[in-house]
């Protein structure tokens, strides 16, 4: 168990936004646009190419060690301890001074990885509150806040595993909280703006 949490710390510590933006001569997300090293802001500097990739990567992060583990037969909870350290590298990253990302595209490559059909649910409430709403934070926290709920019930009712699934809402809560200033004062930018 402590060598997956290791290494999900690790491989989620791993910028996708940073190598991907390095790698296409774009400007470093980190100090350009929202300064947030995640692929909405790589959509703003970099196009949709660029944003889909370092959202795919970011994803497998969380993914990746939760089937792995999974593989090698460690129960659901455990399964969510790992995500939570996948996620936890993403936004504390150990290579980049523990300035990361906020960790929802990792969060739903773990959900995935957890349940199928969570993680399409969690797809599925985002893509309805963003046509809805047209505003991209708004439809992550949205989906992450419902997430403890539909998680328990798909899951067969486990406990554990989800408070594990409520603490990692908390942290998406608390990455996301100049968005939420920003949506209280009416100032949070529309997908494709």
């Amino acid at each position: 168990m402590l060598y997956f949490l290791i290494c999900s710390y690790l491989l989620g510590s791993i910028s996708s936004a940073i190598i991907t933006c390095k790698i296409c001569n774009l400007p470093d997300p980190r100090t350009t646009g929202s300064s947030n090293p995640g692929a909405t802001n790589v959509l703003r500097i970099g196009g949709k190419k660029v944003a889909a990739f370092v959202l795919i990567f970011d994803g497998l992060k969380g993914a990746i060690p939760v089937l792995l583990a999974h593989y090698f037969g460690l129960n659901l909870f455990e399964l969510t301890i790992i995500l939570l350290s996948a996620f936890l590298g993403h936004v504390f990253p150990i290579y980049y001074g523990f300035k990361g990302g906020k960790g929802v595209a990792t969060y739903l490559g773990g959900l995935i990885g957890l349940n199928f059909f969570v993680g399409l649910t969690f797809s599925i409430i985002w893509l309805i509150v963003a046509k809805i709403m047209k505003v991209s934070s708004i439809a992550a926290l949205t989906a992450t806040l419902l997430s403890p709920i539909y998680f328990y019930f798909i899951t067969n009712h486990d406990v554990r595993a989800t408070m594990v699934i409520f603490l990692i809402n908390l942290f998406i809560h608390f990455t996301h909280r100049e968005n939420i200033r920003r949506i209280m004062n009416g100032e949070e930018g529309v997908i494709g703006s």
